[in-house]
């Protein structure tokens, strides 16, 4: 099954953004996109609203407008629009389920400030199915275009990093840019070694040589997969909220996982997704994994 490029859009600036990134997206990877806009059915006293009928078609003609214009940059690419009569987050999250990305928009919060991710965004990240792309109004093409690199977070196994690499692999080899992988790494507190970890940090010649290992483990297939996207391997001490947002200063997408199990709390955006979602100056894909 073919999935399409799905972008949520509500009529606001950054929804518009948002849309034309993944328009871009869509193109780039040969695939359909799909446009969606939940609405709820107002009755408010004070105002004739009208009815059910009255306001669906005010909000298709607000959708048709801007899908006019998308098509208008892009007339080759495929498009579909749907307007679901919905709560916000659970319509995007049913989209997200049958989509290669979820595409939304987010308020920016300065020059030096990443994402101000409202209540909707945070329940879609936290329970998506399929990777969630944020992205900022004032995105610009000529921004990818400065930035040459696709970065992504890689931590623990090849398997528990397989799906964040993937899509990273797939979003540089449709742009033609770099993977740069970055694994953070922080000193254990001493009660956490134990004789079979030290005899393994012992057989990879120490903490930074066994993290580099453990990294290229992870990066091989997808090397071999890929073979003309160029990879930098980047490892670092540091937090790794910390190290990610320093090296992706001049990133055209940044990409991060958070786990897609749920708490007894609920499902949870995670520390590092949150940290970069309120921080970084490019867009961010956040990919959810076992």
């Amino acid at each position: 099954m073919t999935r399409p490029i799905t972008a949520g859009v509500d009529g606001s600036r950054e929804s518009l953004a948002a849309l034309a990134w993944a328009a871009r997206e869509a193109g780039r990877r040969g695939l359909p996109l799909r446009v969606v806009h939940a609405w709820r059915f107002e009755v408010r006293e004070a105002f004739d609203l009208g009815d059910r009928d009255t306001q669906r078609q005010r909000v298709r003609e607000s959708v048709d407008e801007a899908v006019r214009g998308l098509t208008a940059r892009h007339p080759e690419q495929a498009v579909t629009c749907d307007l679901v009569e919905d709560d916000a987050a659970e319509a995007l999250i049913a989209a997200a389920a049958d989509a290669e990305a979820l595409v939304l928009g987010s308020r920016g919060q300065g020059a030096l400030v990443g994402f101000l991710v409202g209540s909707v965004g945070q329940q879609v990240i936290a329970e998506a199915a399929r990777p969630v792309v944020l992205v900022r109004a004032g995105d610009e093409p000529a921004a990818e275009a400065a930035g040459r690199e696709v970065v992504v977070g890689q931590h623990g196994t090849a398997e528990d990093s397989a799906e964040i690499l993937r899509f990273a692999f797939e979003t540089a080899a449709a742009r033609g840019a770099t993977v740069r992988a970055v694994r953070a790494w922080t000193l254990p507190p001493v009660f956490a070694y134990s004789p079979g970890s030290l005899r393994l940090l012992d057989e990879a010649g120490g903490l930074e040589p066994h993290e580099r290992k453990g990294l290229a483990e992870a990066l091989r297939p997808w090397r071999e997969r890929f073979p003309h996207v160029p990879v930098v391997e980047h490892v670092e001490m540091g937090s790794a909220g910390q190290v990610l947002l320093a090296t992706a200063g001049r990133a055209q997408l940044l990409v991060v996982g958070r786990r897609a199990r749920r708490t007894a709390v609920g499902a949870r955006i995670g520390s590092v997704a949150h940290g970069v979602l309120h921080h970084a100056a490019c867009p961010v894909a956040v990919v959810p994994h076992a």
